[in-house]
């Protein structure tokens, strides 16, 4: 039989930001284990995601969660080097460019002036000063746009996951390949976690990363999280025409279809409406919002993409809270050795860093020491004091 301190439910990015984050912290001398079913990451969230990374919330709390995730990304060599190895992390800073309508504007203007508060760099621009900017995107049926040039762009989602593994690998982090199936408690607190290829590892916490699967690892509590597998799709699209594209932003359409750059070609997605969005966990492709939203979509706002050609795409999941999509981060009020940090919605990425500095200090500290993340309890499911974020993309 195994034991350890804290054992980590998920090796993905958060997972493995918090494995990082406590084996890293000065006062904390226990051991860590990090349970991951495929450690090749095939079906994980983190490889598939577009890796974004922007300010432009309406909530305070994800834009200085962003913020921290940006700043700490932007100097990854500084903190995930493993002797002579650098990070391999890289951050691709051309910044997010949301568009509006009439109708959308005063939402823009609302979340601007709420970054501006919290140190976010956000350029409101008419369409004068889109078209002088981004002289590719017609303007012609935009009332404006919010861009942010500091600290929004994306990185590579994978390199980041491993250079949090293999730092935390280096600070003595045991990761297992295997699968929670169920939990032992003693009283009111988790003893132990069941593996699926036998034996049990006896812990004093347990954190719940599992991304899209995290719904099921709370329910071995009898814990009802509100966070359910959606899948996403990613089309990658070649463009016949020359678009400058060294300097384009992530484009979010004001119907919701998003592009951007990725290397010579570009990628785009859309997320679908509530009633077309059931629970999945498989990753079967679909054409059809290519074909039917975002091929349109993209032709009347670039232009030069009438003349694209889609060269493939995958699918992959979100951890979707359904009640405010926001995540879940803390201990759960039934079980308190067991944390939540779950329910990203698309976010996870670039929440990581933050979220694992997060747990660190709930674990070790029992509070939040750095950035206040108490009102993403579990408390506000019980109490339905949501926070909805109205930047989802």
């Amino acid at each position: 039989m195994q034991s350890f301190d804290v054992v980590i439910i998920g090796g993905g990015v958060v997972g493995s930001s918090a494995a990082y984050f406590l084996s890293a912290q000065p006062d904390f001398n226990g051991t860590i284990a990090v349970i991951e079913r495929d450690s090749t990451y095939a079906e994980a969230a983190t490889p598939r995601s577009a890796g974004g990374i922007r300010l432009q919330f309406s909530t305070a709390e994800n834009v200085l969660i962003s913020a921290f995730g940006a700043a700490f990304i932007k100097s990854a060599d500084e903190h995930l080097r493993v002797g002579n190895e650098g990070s391999g992390v890289e951050f691709r800073e051309n910044g997010y460019l949301f568009l509006a309508t009439g109708a959308g504007l005063k939402t823009l203007l609302n979340n601007q002036r709420l970054q501006h508060e919290l140190g976010a760099a956000t350029e409101l621009l008419n369409p004068r000063e889109l078209e002088e900017s981004f002289p590719w995107l017609n303007t012609s049926d935009l009332a404006g746009g919010s861009f942010g040039p500091v600290n929004e762009g994306w990185t590579d989602p994978y390199s980041l996951l491993q250079a949090f593994k293999r730092k935390a690998r280096s600070l003595d982090v045991t990761y297992l390949q295997d699968e929670a199936v169920g939990f032992d408690f003693a009283g009111a607190r988790i003893s132990a976690v069941k593996l699926k290829e036998g034996g049990r590892i006896d812990c004093a916490a347990v954190v719940n990363a599992a991304g899209y699967h995290a719904r099921t690892i709370a329910g071995f509590a009898g814990i009802d999280l509100p966070v359910h597998p959606k899948k996403r799709y990613v089309y990658v699209f070649d463009c016949r025409e020359e678009v400058e594209n060294e300097t384009m932003p992530l484009t979010i359409d004001p119907s919701g279809v998003w592009f951007r750059p990725e290397g010579s070609n570009f990628i785009c997605g859309v997320s679908p409406e509530d009633g077309d969005d059931p629970d999945c966990l498989d990753f079967e492709l679909d054409y059809r919002p290519f074909e039917e939203l975002i091929w349109p979509t993209l032709a009347h706002r670039v232009p030069m993409f009438e003349a694209i050609k889609l060269i493939r795409a995958w699918a992959g999941h979100y951890d979707y809270n359904v009640l405010d999509q926001n995540v879940l981060i803390g201990p759960a009020p039934q079980v308190p050795n067991f944390f939540f940090a779950n329910g990203f919605s698309g976010h996870g990425l670039q929440q990581s860093p933050a979220i694992g500095r997060a747990l660190s200090e709930l674990i070790v500290y029992g509070q939040y020491r750095t950035l206040d993340l108490s009102r993403l309890s579990y408390n506000r499911v019980l109490n339905g004091a949501l926070i909805r974020e109205a930047n989802v993309v």
